[in-house]
């Protein structure tokens, strides 16, 4: 049963626009792991791509929710990806969740879309 949906829209401009004026940014948003990632990557654009992907990610969970980013941290959230890179979502207090994302950019933009699907083992 799908508990919920949930898409975001980012100006790449934008998430460039706030790492320079506020260089704590890539720290509030990305966990651990992701920051390895991110500052693995080695062209500026494609870490914009990575974060702006990131950030609109767990906007987009957030919105799946129901309570958006305030009251669900985006340290709760991570993106990481599968053996075939495509990303995957894990989140506190939705472990027992399908969590399906998909996260798309071009030049200008990052989109994600996310869907959460309740597990029906526990319904049986």
């Amino acid at each position: 049963m799908i508990k919920g949906i949930g898409i975001d829209l980012i100006e790449i401009s934008r998430i460039k626009k706030t790492i320079q004026q506020n260089d704590r940014f890539v720290h509030r948003v990305l966990t651990e792991k992701e920051k390895k990632i991110f500052f693995s990557l080695q062209s500026e654009q494609r870490r914009l791509e990575f974060l702006s992907g990131r950030f609109a990610a767990k906007e987009a969970f957030a919105k799946a929710v129901g309570t958006g980013i305030g009251k669900l941290s985006f340290q709760h959230i991570e993106v990481l990806t599968d053996s075939l890179g495509g990303p995957v979502v894990t989140a506190v207090g939705y472990e027992s969740c399908k969590i399906f994302i998909s996260i798309s950019h071009s030049r200008e933009y990052a989109v994600a879309q996310v869907l959460i699907e309740e597990s029906t083992e526990s319904n049986g």
